[in-house]
């Protein structure tokens, strides 16, 4: 994660600060903010994404192109059976490269195909001539088909001139209806967020959208209106909005020089899962250049850049899929004599469903093995259970204290409400001596920034069970901001097989 050490330092030093006790006033989102969220409650489509896809999709339609060709006009039965798919496979990747490298994958190049052709001609030519170069300093050109090589040239080129204009009609609709863009606000009004705004408004193929400004200074000092978009409520009603409207980037269009306002802004705001970025567009603070970061042109400098993003979010959601259906596969046995057990001991459902936080603090319905009497459930979990509870069965107990209670979580994961490893999901309701638990840790939702987990960096490292003590909702807070930090799939890898190990510690389970 990108941080300026200042800003590291104070959201770290907020992170074990417990609050006094007191009942939080949470700030009402006004009735205009919330209608304006609601408009963006619907997920687009990441621009990265979006190009990432093309590349593969070009590749793709590439390769087979000249699959296809080599094995209508050469036939599969040609001594050299090995050579012409190597060949192709190669040809199909160098043409990527060199298209990535000419940044002929950017947003603005997929927009606008036809100003791209010359590139795209260059590109491919100069592929087939590589290949040509190679094929005859090895002395193996005469024994290729030069009418396979011709065709595949003039029949690739077409294929990708012809894909990018369908692509590019569809992704200029897709800007048009809100699909593909980047939804951003502006923290911090006035001439400032103006001057930004009309920098951000005048690049080409822009794909950000702002979605309005969030100040907390009155109408005196920072005006309604800001080059045309609407002042929505303060910074503490953003965490709300931001919610709802699904954003993406937050800007903060405060000089750098007021230090202080801006790391009291940002010890706000880290919380949410978005890239936050501080507008160097009218800072007199220079950078190197590789400081910053642009939107078209216009230079940001990156705070905090949203976890688990683009194709590191694909590459767990695949995690979660094979591993989830893996989990499901070997513990079926145990998990269908489970329910046999629970329904032989007591009356009422196997399952039991209970609201717990997710993603973007969103309430997610979380599945268990039901392991207390079925009129003495606890849905909320407002009341912990303790050691020796006498709402706890006799299945119900040896279930919990092995966690094989939490076993039908495979089905959260490989649907998706749940990862295999990320923060535990705590109950809606949970508290500890009458305190919510975001009462008890500054900064606590934090944690939320990336979908929880069926378990976690905090519980293989002995923080799981009951919650009973403020201290105990620090520390694996604390961990779980650890694994964001740090994530990576290696150490998903990690955390999944130390797991069965690490519960044969039964201490804190019950």
């Amino acid at each position: 994660m990108n941080s300026i050490d200042p800003i590291h330092r104070y959201r770290n030093g907020a992170r074990g600060q417990a609050e006094e006790p007191r009942q939080r006033q949470k700030p009402k989102l006004g009735p205009v903010a919330r209608q304006v969220a609601q408009q963006y409650r619907r997920d687009t489509l990441s621009p990265v994404m979006v190009s990432g896809v093309m590349r593969l999709i070009e590749f793709a339609v590439l390769l087979l192109a000249g699959l296809q060709l080599y094995a209508g006009h050469v036939g599969l039965t040609t001594h050299l059976f090995v050579q012409y798919p190597i060949i192709i496979v190669g040809v199909a990747l160098v043409a990527v490269v060199l298209l990535e490298v000419s940044d002929c994958y950017q947003l603005s190049a997929l927009r606008s195909p036809v100003s791209q052709a010359g590139r795209i001609f260059v590109i491919w030519s100069g592929t087939f001539a590589l290949l040509t170069v190679a094929l005859f300093f090895l002395k193996i050109s005469s024994e290729f088909s030069r009418f396979w090589l011709g065709t595949w040239y003039v029949s690739g080129l077409v294929i990708i001139i012809v894909l990018r204009l369908a692509a590019a009609h569809l992704f200029r609709r897709w800007a048009r209806n809100g699909r593909i863009e980047r939804r951003a606000v502006i923290v911090g009004g006035g001439k400032n967020a103006e001057t930004l705004i009309r920098a951000i408004e005048q690049q080409p193929y822009n794909d950000i959208r702002i979605c309005g400004i969030f100040d907390d200074r009155d109408d005196t000092r920072s005006p309604p209106v800001v080059a045309g978009y609407p002042k929505l409520g303060t910074v503490a009603e953003l965490i709300e909005f931001a919610r709802i409207a699904r954003i993406d980037m937050m800007i903060v269009s405060l000089p750098i020089t007021a230090e202080a306002r801006v790391l009291a802004l940002l010890r706000q705001l880290w919380v949410l899962p978005i890239d936050i970025r501080l507008s160097a567009h009218s800072n007199h603070l220079h950078f190197r250049p590789r400081a910053y970061s642009y939107i078209g042109s216009v230079p940001m400098l990156d705070i905090f850049d949203r976890p688990i993003n683009d194709w590191d979010s694909v590459a767990k959601r695949a995690f979660d899929i094979v591993f989830s259906l893996i989990g499901i596969a070997v513990f079926s046995p145990v998990m269908l004599a489970t329910a046999i057990a629970i329904k032989l001991d007591s009356k009422g459902p196997v399952l039991f469903k209970q609201r717990r936080h997710g993603f973007n603090n969103e309430e997610i319905e979380v599945y268990k093995f039901r392991s207390m009497y079925a009129d003495q459930c606890d849905p909320t979990a407002r009341k912990a259970v303790t050691k020796g509870d006498p709402r706890v069965t006799r299945v119900g107990r040896f279930i919990r204290r092995t966690s094989i209670d939490e076993l039908p979580q495979f089905f959260n994961a490989l649907f998706g409400s749940l990862s295999l490893v990320g923060p535990r999901p705590h109950a809606v309701a949970a508290e500890a001596h009458n305190r919510l638990f975001d009462e008890v840790v500054d900064g606590y939702f934090a944690r939320h920034r990336v979908k929880p987990g069926v378990t976690g960096w905090a519980q293989i490292n002995g923080w799981r069970g009951e919650l009973d003590t403020e201290e105990k909702i620090r520390k694996r807070t604390e961990y779980d901001l650890h694994y964001i930090e740090n994530w990576s799939l290696l150490f998903d890898l990690r955390i999944l097989f130390l797991t069965p190990i690490r519960l044969l510690d039964t201490e804190n389970a019950y």
